[in-house]
């Protein structure tokens, strides 16, 4: 093992009992999926100063967790979240000057950033309203699972900014196009479920009774060796910027490292031998 790794195998940690300040954090027995649950369900888990810092840094820190395979993000009380909240972060940002803005725009900024560069698969359940910046974090998010209840709205127009918001402007229309990422940006409004599962927002839509977005979400931890769920997150994201030689290339290399696992190895004997394979993560 070469310094750096062994300097990085040094920093890795279980996460299971970590203590969550502004958040419930819960741990699946089998320590493979975390839960991020938004818990301000009297006020439709809006988001405060505090709670971004913490989200950013948890979201940076799981790049550390030797436990964690997954992660669900969602709210309490049949909502996902409302954005930012009115009283604790709109009013004083109306009173702050431009540096203060600049510098709090650029925190909310690096918690996508965080979250698109965390290894672990981000899972979004969204039920009820998931507005501004909760649309932002479902946006971030790598899955989105929806009821047939959930609002979702950037509707950072509506409340005098621009759509501009967190990255929503370069994020969003990858994910459901151009033409429908503008239209949301432009006015606003509420996209319903099933505009987003039609759009690609939504992955799927669950009803109420059928809502089991931990099981969903162990089933993509359990079903996939460790390291390459994580390389598939990487070249999802890293490959934004690349041209068509990059983007073979870096696959090619990805995949080598793959290939090289004793897990590729196990897929190949658990087929032969026609039964599940078990992934151990080397």
């Amino acid at each position: 093992m070469s310094e750096t790794a062994a300097s990085m195998a040094g920093h890795l940690r279980p996460f299971k009992d970590y203590q969550a300040r502004h958040f419930i954090w819960e741990v699946s027995e089998d320590a493979r999926v975390a839960t991020i649950r938004l818990n301000r369900p009297e006020r439709k888990n809006p988001l405060t100063f505090e709670s971004y810092a913490e989200l950013r840094d948890l979201f940076r820190d799981l790049a550390y967790a030797s436990d964690i395979r997954a992660i669900v993000l969602t709210g309490a009380g049949g909502n996902f979240s409302s954005g930012g909240d009115v009283f604790e972060i709109i009013e004083p940002l109306t009173k702050m000057a431009m540096p203060d803005l600049l510098a709090f725009t650029r925190m909310t900024g690096d918690l996508v950033k965080a979250m698109k560069k965390c290894p672990q698969p981000i899972v979004a359940a969204i039920d009820g309203i998931c507005a501004g910046a909760g649309a932002i974090l479902a946006m971030a998010s790598d899955l989105r699972l929806a009821t047939p209840e959930a609002k979702t709205a950037f509707l950072f127009t509506r409340v005098g900014l621009a759509g501009a918001d967190m990255g929503a402007c370069g994020i969003l229309p990858r994910i459901i196009g151009q033409g429908r990422a503008a239209e949301l940006l432009f006015t606003g409004r509420s996209m319903s479920a099933s505009e987003g599962a039609a759009w690609g927002f939504y992955n799927a839509l669950h009803s109420a009774d059928a809502w089991k977005p931990r099981r969903e979400t162990r089933a993509v931890a359990g079903r996939r060796p460790v390291v390459c769920p994580h390389d598939d997150k990487t070249m999802l994201n890293q490959e934004w910027a690349m041209g068509l030689d990059e983007m073979i290339e870096s696959e090619a290399q990805a995949q080598a490292i793959c290939m090289a696992t004793r897990d590729f190895r196990r897929a190949f004997e658990a087929f032969a031998e026609k039964r599940k394979p078990v992934f151990e993560g080397n």
